[in-house]
């Protein structure tokens, strides 16, 4: 096989599954996401059912294509920090951008029948738990190894154990509360707020969650790796500085 021909290939085949997912997602949105099989979803495409799992290993990978870049993103953003720079701080805030970007999202009119199809099917619910479960799991092992090398400003350099529990808290206080935002909007969304939302309280919200969060634990590892020590939540520094 030639480059020219295994690079049409695989355009082919990036096609095919951008063409699957959006037929997928437009017949969940209309239909509701249980009541949508595969077969429809293959006759909807013009493919063969064995073709959309090709691509898709289950519906609920299916639904979630794409729509979760958080889940690796979240980990990168520590990784990929500048060197020198504070890695619960860029966690913060890559969750705080990426939290109104999905905010904003989530509350636009033509995107209703995703958060009613995240409400009505427990399965997507149950996923998409496993995805922040995925996530925290990440983002626990990128900090781990910055922690452990006394990269965090609230941190000395410690042992991996000690930076493995340190780690797994802040990542899963962050994740968890990213959760709860969004949970929180989607049930405005479904309320039907007759003056729509107001998204300038939820980013205020957000901004205010990650900011506590990151305060407190700074206070956090200074009881857990120095419980002698006097370093309190009150004294950590200010967001910015």
């Amino acid at each position: 096989m030639t480059a020219d021909n295994g690079g049409r290939r695989e355009r082919r085949k990036a096609q095919t599954r951008a063409a699957v997912r959006e037929t997928a997602q437009r017949l969940f949105a209309e239909r509701g996401f249980d009541a949508v099989t595969i077969a429809d979803i293959a006759t909807a495409s013009d493919v063969a059912v064995q073709t959309v799992f090709n691509h898709f290993e289950t519906k609920e990978a299916l639904f979630f294509d794409e729509r979760t870049p958080w889940v690796e993103q979240s980990a990168a953003a520590v990784t990929g920090r500048p060197p020198g720079t504070d890695p619960v701080r860029a966690l913060r805030d890559y969750l705080e951008s990426d939290l109104v970007r999905v905010l904003d999202r989530e509350s636009r009119p033509e995107n209703r029948g995703y958060v009613e199809a995240l409400e009505a099917s427990t399965s997507l619910q149950a996923r998409e738990r496993t995805l922040v479960e995925q996530a925290g799991e990440r983002v626990t092992v990128a900090l781990s190894t910055a922690i452990a090398r006394g990269e965090w400003s609230a941190a000395p350099a410690t042992d991996p154990a000690t930076a493995r529990v340190l780690s797994r808290l802040v990542a899963d206080l962050f994740m968890v509360a990213g959760r709860a935002l969004v949970l929180e909007n989607r049930r405005l969304v479904l309320m039907g707020q007759p003056d729509g939302l107001d998204l300038s309280a939820a980013r205020k919200a957000t901004a205010g969650t990650l900011t506590e969060l990151e305060r407190s634990a700074r206070g956090l590892a200074g009881r857990l790796l120095d419980p002698a020590g006097d370093l309190s939540v009150e004294e950590s520094p200010a967001p910015g500085r």
